[in-house]
């Protein structure tokens, strides 16, 4: 990557005075995220057969949808596998192929859309990832809701499951018109039964979006209820700079800005890399959403949304628990949502090694009466204790209504859950508490590695991020009680 010397100084010959002191600004704030790491072709290839909304008026149901991602994939293959290496140094490269990274080692492939049907269907579900992430996220959840007859997609959103050079191109339009697509093929498979849609990190503000159209149009599949986990609500204001720092990418010697990080592919189903564009549009689409649910609540609507269950850690390095309060569920009817948070391990997680405790903050939500919905509190019995209980605080009330013990208890060494914790059980055998038993098998969870640092190719801070949610089991539970409340 350029310095930032010789970076200013390029702008400095096509930029006016006036605007390079906002360029210097800008590039200032926003270097900081680019990377060393070499681009390679998953970074820089174009993936033409990408469902854009410029296609909706040919790609017009979602098998239509599906058979174009089957285009998609096979470009992918042409284009970045078969230009990929292979070998024992590629064994942690997601794109060579047969490596243990290589997520076409495993059938079906979850960085695609996915379909579970079944007979004489209770409802629907459409089950929305994150930005850079893929169907896996949501893959557990969608098994054991179509085990209880719910007829399950996982959709693939645009620009996702491929290569990372997918989000460079994308809008949260594109998003926002492949999410439209799943309703409408769930409407055909349920009939009248309910549709309710789970939206995690970026899914959630889409089902948000999807979910408010709806509500203007009625020609629109209606949402019976939604699930928010680790909902994407409000980011930091900095957020807002990626729109400049993408512009700047564009002139000469400054392409690195088009990233906000350049990292190795090793994990099968996510992507390490992140483009500034994807910043941009996960920015401009939370704006947009925060600014409907306030209008709509200011309108006088008899309810602003259907019923919505939100699950967050207290402590999450991509969004904020006052941002999902103050822009979410403040605005919405009382008695009809609820916000579960996912506290520290008040056993483990002494105050004298936090950085910021929680505490404060949850301890003020506790203590709020003016809130219009319940709030679950998911924490340790007490502090000298591992075992984990549920305490229930009604709408309108400073006091708890019922403290459940949930026969779960903090694994040892886990001081907290984290953003992309929460929708993975235990045992999933990619993120997981447990490696499988499978040989060769690459396992991206929990590990005791010690030893000197910038010795693995998997940096520290991915391998330190606690990637399951050991309390899956109540999220789950919960979702299923919901989903049957809102059915009814």
């Amino acid at each position: 990557m350029l310095s930032i010397p010789l970076a200013f100084h390029r702008i400095n010959r096509v930029l006016n005075s006036a605007v390079l002191g906002f360029a210097v600004t800008v590039v200032s704030l926003l270097a900081t995220g680019c990377s060393d790491h070499a681009l390679e072709n998953w970074h820089t290839e174009k993936l033409t057969a990408e469902f854009t909304v410029d296609k909706a008026d040919k790609i017009q149901t979602f098998n239509d949808y599906r058979m174009l991602e089957d285009r998609l994939f096979a470009q992918l293959q042409e284009k970045v596998y078969a230009n990929t290496g292979t070998g024992p140094e590629y064994a942690l490269v997601r794109y060579s192929a047969g490596s243990a990274a290589d997520p076409q080692r495993h059938q079906p492939n979850w960085n695609r859309s996915f379909e579970l049907g079944t007979d004489q269907p209770v409802g629907g579900v459409l089950l929305l990832h994150g930005m850079s992430d893929s169907p896996y996220s949501l893959r557990a959840l969608g098994q054991t809701l179509n085990q209880r007859k719910y007829w399950v997609i996982g959709l693939r959103l645009p620009g996702h499951g491929t290569a990372p050079s997918g989000l460079k191109l994308i809008s949260w339009q594109d998003l926002t018109a492949a999410v439209r697509l799943g309703m409408s093929h769930l409407a055909v498979k349920v009939g009248k039964k309910p549709i309710h849609i789970v939206g995690y990190s970026n899914g959630a503000p889409l089902a948000l979006n999807y979910t408010l159209d709806a509500l203007q149009d009625k020609t629109l599949p209606a949402t019976a209820s939604l699930v928010l986990i680790a909902p994407s609500i409000g980011l930091h204001p900095a957020a807002a700079l990626a729109k400049w720092k993408r512009r700047l990418s564009a002139l000469p010697g400054l392409g690195g800005l088009a990233w906000l990080s350049v990292l190795p592919e090793f994990d099968p189903y996510k992507y390490n890399s992140f483009p500034t564009n994807a910043g941009e549009q996960v920015h401009s689409l939370t704006r947009s959403v925060g600014r409907r649910i306030a209008a709509r609540a200011q309108s006088g609507a008899k309810h602003v949304l259907p019923p919505t269950l939100v699950f967050k850690s207290t402590v999450d390095a991509t969004v904020s628990t006052d941002a999902v309060v103050d822009r979410l569920l403040k605005h919405l009817k009382p008695k009809r949502h609820e916000f579960v948070l996912f506290d520290i391990n008040r056993f483990a997680a002494k105050s004298t090694l936090l950085i910021s405790d929680p505490a404060p903050m949850t301890d003020r939500l506790m203590a709020d009466k003016n809130l219009p919905f319940v709030l679950t509190l998911v924490t340790n019995q007490n502090s000298e204790s591992r075992a984990v209980v549920a305490r229930h605080k009604p709408p309108f009330s400073a006091e708890i209504l019922k403290s459940e013990t949930l026969d779960l208890e903090w694994p040892q060494g886990v001081i907290s859950l984290s953003h992309v914790a929460l929708p993975f059980p235990p045992d999933d055998p990619l993120y997981g508490q447990i490696p499988p038993g499978e040989k060769g098998t690459l396992f991206l969870g929990q590990m005791a590695i010690q030893g000197e640092r910038d010795l693995l190719k998997i940096p520290y801070s991915f391998l330190l991020r606690i990637r399951y949610n050991p309390f899956y089991v109540f999220l789950e539970t919960r979702v299923l009680q919901w989903f049957e409340q809102a059915g009814q």
